[in-house]
């Protein structure tokens, strides 16, 4: 079997609790084969070395038999590459929030050029028979660079946010290249057949792309393969999580805390994408509309901080503060506060005990690739007595998990209606949706996100040489 190769803008330790979810989703295919994980290193020079934009240092450690290799990048580039194109152009446009983009002309150029650093560092860490799989809108173009370079490897790519409609992603600054860029990929993957379906429109639409059988497309004289692979959770490690000392003293606090109250929680990073402000509005209309839920409805609102600096999330960060404030102050009590509102990030370890002692899991993001969250509410439910997801149909999860009740965030009368049927809904019926959706996210868990997605990528021929191309001469250096 050959070796995997993972590209990713972060890298983690796979042997780390804490390592995150594609450590994870990755750990079990990257211990059979050995494997390469290759990104940055989080480190920022502020002159790069010999003082050469983007040439930054390369960093190798070992994680078992996993090689981590990481490479710094200067201020300059950090800048144009992660905060400007991939973080102020790509992600909004992506969410389809044309108006928080800042579409700076430079930020293109830095995109490039770190796209190309990547593909020169990692090129001559390249073995003949490794399978590269790039993963994240950060990284579009590295297999166009790769290839520039000579590089015959199967190359896949995983989009982990949404695939928005070809009229919106003509917004983007230089997307006809970015466009031209994905064909140089044998298999391109996303969350949802909706993604899938607005990649189809764009390809046909801005590209002419010719639609072939299998889930081919034909364009710039190459062919690629694109289909939906939804990612999951490892669904028995984390209900393993809620029986561990941690899970179980969380899950006895809560229930001890709040054994007068029903509780409702919803877990995000302090994002514009994931609707707080609507879901904080619908819980306001769910206490005037049902004044039943008064002193007993409490809703524990975590929202991890995230990119502070932006003006975008310092406004969202301010609206959630005053909007928790005043239903706090216009609706509890002295021994009843509606809403917990926690503006930092509380240990993963922790949440599957504050998931199962929950009533109601609020997964309400305005637009989201895929929403990992609703499926760990479900793993940790207690299947005889579980609570009930009302889940955003925005979010790529809803495609999955219809026997949630599925709402638009924007309508918040609605929304709370929705939430008041979760709070109302009797044994019987949470016990059969649970066992339905729980039944879902294990056959479609992460092995299976990562096996399905491999197993379709070796299975490709690979793609001859490109060799028309002056940079075909070029030999990798092979290790």
């Amino acid at each position: 079997m050959s070796r995997l190769v993972i590209v990713s803008n972060r890298v983690a330790d796979p042997r780390k609790p804490a390592a995150g979810g594609l450590a994870v989703a990755l750990g079990e295919s990257m211990k059979k084969t050995g494997a390469l994980w290759f990104g940055w290193s989080g480190k920022i020079v502020e002159t790069a070395a010999g003082g050469v934009p983007g040439e930054g240092e390369l960093h190798t450690q070992k994680a078992g038999n996993v090689t981590l290799v990481t490479v710094d990048l200067c201020r300059q580039d950090h800048d144009a590459y992660y905060l400007g194109y991939s973080n102020d152009v790509l992600w909004p446009v992506f969410h389809y929030r044309l108006d928080l983009g800042n579409y700076e002309p430079g930020f293109a150029a830095g995109y490039r050029r770190v796209n190309e650093l990547f593909a020169r560092k990692l090129l001559p860490l390249l073995k003949p028979d490794d399978t590269i799989w790039v993963h994240d809108y950060h990284l579009i173009p590295l297999a166009a660079r790769l290839r520039a370079l000579g590089c015959t490897n199967r190359i896949g790519f995983f989009l982990h946010i949404p695939m928005p409609p070809p009229l919106i992603m003509a917004a983007i600054p230089q997307q006809d290249w970015l466009m031209r860029t994905l064909f140089d990929y044998d298999l391109v993957g996303f969350q949802s057949e909706a993604d899938l379906l607005n990649f189809s429109h764009y390809v046909q639409s801005e590209a002419q792309a010719e639609v072939l059988p299998d889930g081919r497309y034909r364009a710039f004289n190459r062919t690629l393969q694109a289909g939906a692979f939804p990612i999951g959770i490892d669904v028995d490690e984390f209900a393993r999580m809620a029986d561990t000392r941690e899970g179980r003293q969380m899950f006895q606090r809560m229930r001890k805390e709040y054994s007068r109250r029903q509780l409702l929680v919803g877990v995000d990073r302090l994002d514009y994408s994931k609707g707080l402000p609507q879901r904080i509005r619908a819980f306001r209309e769910l206490l005037v509309r049902y004044p039943e839920n008064l002193n007993s409805a409490t809703l524990i609102q975590i929202a991890s901080p995230s990119r502070e600096d932006v003006d975008a999330y310092a406004d969202i960060r301010d609206e959630m503060a005053n909007l928790c404030g005043a239903i706090n102050g216009d609706f509890g009590e002295l021994d009843w506060m509606p809403i917990r509102y926690i503006h930092r990030t509380v240990a993963r370890k922790r949440l599957p005990g504050l998931y199962r002692a929950s009533r109601v899991g609020l997964v309400t993001p305005l637009r989201d690739g895929m929403n990992l969250v609703a499926k760990e509410f479900i793993a940790a439910q207690d299947p005889a007595d579980p609570g009930v997801l009302v889940l955003s149909r925005f979010a790529g999860a809803a495609e999955q998990l219809k026997e949630a009740l599925l709402v638009n965030p924007y309508d918040i009368e609605r929304t709370a209606q929705a939430i008041q049927q979760a709070l109302q809904m009797p044994l019987d019926e949470r016990r059969n949706r649970h066992q339905a959706l729980l039944r879902r996210i294990k056959e479609q868990d992460v092995h299976w996100w990562c096996e399905t997605f491999l197993a379709t990528l070796q299975n490709l021929e690979p793609r001859a040489p490109q060799c028309n191309r002056v940079a075909c001469r070029v030999k990798p250096m092979l290790v």
